[in-house]
């Protein structure tokens, strides 16, 4: 499909921080009527480049109101103010949501978190409940913490299939567009699903066991236009998985099923293509039929920061956002991060 992608280049907003800890730490968004009513599912953010924290909000509004699960989603929060803060790699409250969870949705990225936030995704796991992994899941943890025998580092390996290796694509230079691999091009979870492009670059995945089903390969896009043709040699040649599925297994644990695909900047989900293929992921992964053409219309209008680091002391405290600044009708503004190329349209959104 032909994107549109966001120039958004507004400053941060000044706002006044509160003097205590707000109880306002999480969303969750009732199920309306459909499908996968009675169905939970825990969509965890925490990262530091990709604006998860704004994605991971519009997929529970999709997966809510358009087809009845129950969804939570939570964030990374500065336990000083209770404001949304990915650069705090230390606290991610509400985990223990994950008890009565059907499904797991994460994009986290370097994570360190303490005993008790890692106790409820290790029984979880331990369950062989299914994840859906989303770009910086692969590296969803770091530092030696471990939770009976569950190496938090080695996540993204041992239940995703893939570790951090490196960008294969050029970072803000090379985007990404998905090519089906032709043997896997009946499976349910690319029902409906036609080409996706995004501007975060392809990554190298080197570790995948033959076991896995890959679904979608990355090809390396010249320049981040929608449009751009593939870059010649090597690169494309073989494509790397971009979407697959595979079977996980912890130790002490049940087996269970991870999806996970390397797309997941907030502006990769302009492409509702990528929106359809992670609703069909949760669809296939708790038991669901997959919809012919899952409706992924955004429930609130979507305007996503372009990806890039955010550094310096406070400076999510200026942007001021709390979970519910991500709740039903509300439109959080994005803010600026990298300049964008000129020939990008400004002020790009997907509307309901």
């Amino acid at each position: 499909m032909r994107l549109r992608l966001p120039a958004i280049l507004s400053g941060l907003a000044a706002f006044a921080l509160p003097a205590a800890v707000s109880a306002d730490t999480l969303l969750h968004f009732e199920g309306r009527d459909g499908p996968g009513k009675g169905r939970r599912i825990v969509l965890v953010s925490g990262d530091e480049e990709y604006r998860s924290e704004e994605a991971l909000p519009m997929l529970g509004k999709i997966l809510s109101q358009r087809h009845g699960f129950d969804c939570t989603v939570l964030f990374a929060i500065d336990p000083s103010t209770g404001l949304i803060d990915p650069n705090n790699q230390t606290n991610i409250p509400g985990l223990e949501a994950l008890a009565d969870a059907d499904l797991m949705i994460i994009a986290t990225r370097f994570r360190r978190l303490p005993p008790e936030q890692l106790r409820p995704i290790a029984n979880f796991l331990r369950e062989g409940k299914p994840v859906i992994g989303l770009r910086t899941a692969t590296h969803a943890f770091t530092g030696d913490a471990e939770t009976d025998g569950i190496v938090w580092k080695d996540f993204g390996l041992n239940v995703l299939g893939e570790k951090w290796v490196a960008h294969h694509g050029r970072h803000l230079v090379e985007g990404a567009r998905s090519v089906v691999e032709p043997k896997n091009a009946d499976h349910p979870v690319l029902r409906g699903v036609g080409s996706i492009y995004g501007p975060s670059d392809v990554y190298t995945v080197a570790n995948l066991n033959p076991e896995a089903t890959i679904l979608l390969r990355g090809q390396v896009t010249a320049t981040l236009e929608p449009d751009s043709p593939a870059v010649e040699g090597p690169k494309n040649d073989p494509m790397m998985p971009l979407a697959w599925l595979r079977d996980y297994r912890v130790p002490n644990g049940r087996p269970g099923r991870a999806f996970t695909t390397t797309m997941g900047a907030s502006v990769d989900f302009l492409d509702a293509d990528l929106r359809r293929l992670v609703v069909n992921a949760a669809y296939h992964l708790t038991g669901l039929e997959v919809p012919a053409r899952a409706d992924v219309r955004v429930v609130d209008p979507f305007r996503p920061t372009f990806f890039g680091f955010v550094r310096g002391e406070g400076a999510f405290q200026k942007r001021g956002l709390r979970p519910s600044d991500f709740g039903l009708g509300k439109d959080p503004a994005p803010f600026g991060v990298v300049p964008l190329p000129a020939t990008w349209p400004e002020n790009v959104s997907v509307s309901p």
